[in-house]
């Protein structure tokens, strides 16, 4: 187990890279801490909670709401939990998502760890504070960043997952290629989705590589004022599109960030459109839908990056740069229609 701690603006979150859940019981006391799973988790690895509390909650996103909370929340006072108990998250974002909003507002706010269990998690979903739930179709819509104690990586956790689940991950490290690191792109470029699966090495370091990445932008940023917000590549439309059509959120991510690319060549005579597609497609995601776009647009509309009449739409310079540009509401309606 490799322990690297990185500070933040409030807190230092521990990060454990080559770590086994087994060794979960030497970073939290058994007796004050209480893991939040869901049920497809807690079938799998029951037996890795053994001597914990637990709370099992449904799995998916449609339970990533107050009514899950109020659950969560009331069953915590049954295990008379206190300000002294850490809430230990088990599962993939939902899991961390929630874990970390019930911690922060539970007796306003006791101590949190993940134990990301997908890829999408490992390299995203669990890193950087965000924390919170959905509303209707509106992802993410009531929350707060705050900072875990810690995250335990554990990639043999990765073996269950399904070959869509993978790719769910890899929409999310292909972003922080696109944005942040050609070389990482090329890497993609180079390998495949079974590459990756087979070789626990390789495995390891890209997920250390794209955690250190995410780690780095938040640590300049946290509260979004400026660079965080360039991890949004693919998440406004992405968004948009995600809950109307139920799909996973790397699907989601990844046409959002096809279409962020055609875009950027139409905006800023981006070149590399089809490389950033086909590496896209080499790891099993879709990069176009058929969508009802005036429906989708209603709900654009309300994401979280629109400043008045304008949404903060992350595009991209080339390959490894990404760059925030405010398009008016209504020039992306019009690009949006023309698709």
């Amino acid at each position: 187990m490799k322990k690297q701690t990185f500070k933040f603006t409030t807190a230092s979150v521990d990060y454990y890279f080559d770590a086994s859940i087994k060794q979960l019981k030497e970073v939290v006391s058994v007796d004050n801490t209480i893991i939040i799973t869901d049920e497809t988790i807690h079938n799998l690895h029951q037996a890795k909670f053994k001597g914990f509390k637990t709370i099992v909650v449904p799995p998916g996103e449609k339970y990533k709401n107050q009514t899950t909370v109020d659950s969560i929340i009331n069953q915590l006072i049954e295990l008379q939990a206190d300000r002294k108990t850490t809430l230990v998250g088990i599962g993939g974002g939902v899991i961390t998502d929630m874990t970390g909003y019930v911690a922060s507002i539970y007796m306003r706010g006791v101590a949190f760890g993940f134990v990301p269990t997908t890829l999408l998690a490992m390299v995203d979903a669990s890193i950087g504070g965000k924390n919170g739930i959905d509303v209707g179709l509106f992802k993410n819509m009531v929350g707060i960043i705050r900072q875990p104690k810690f995250l335990l990586y554990d990639v043999s956790l990765l073996q269950t997952l399904t070959d869509a689940d993978w790719s769910n991950g890899f929409a999310e490290i292909i972003k922080h290629a696109c944005i942040k690191d050609a070389a990482m792109f090329k890497l993609l470029k180079a390998n495949t989705l079974a590459t990756f699966q087979k070789d626990k090495k390789l495995l390891a370091d890209l997920v250390e590589r794209n955690a250190k990445l995410k780690t780095k932008v938040v640590q300049k940023d946290e509260f979004e004022k400026a660079d965080r917000k360039l991890l949004n590549l693919g998440h406004t439309l992405g968004h948009a599109l995600e809950n109307k059509y139920e799909l996973y959120h790397g699907q989601a991510v990844a046409i959002g960030t096809a279409y962020a690319a055609i875009i950027s060549e139409q905006l800023l005579g981006f070149k590399q459109t089809e490389e950033v597609k086909a590496v896209l497609g080499n790891y099993g995601l879709p990069i176009n839908l058929e969508f009802d776009k005036i429906a989708v647009l209603n709900v654009l509309k309300m994401d979280k990056k629109r400043e008045k009449n304008s949404i903060n739409y992350i595009l991209l310079e080339k390959i490894g740069k990404g760059v925030i540009k405010q398009i008016p509401i209504e020039e992306i309606e019009q690009i949006i229609k023309a698709f």
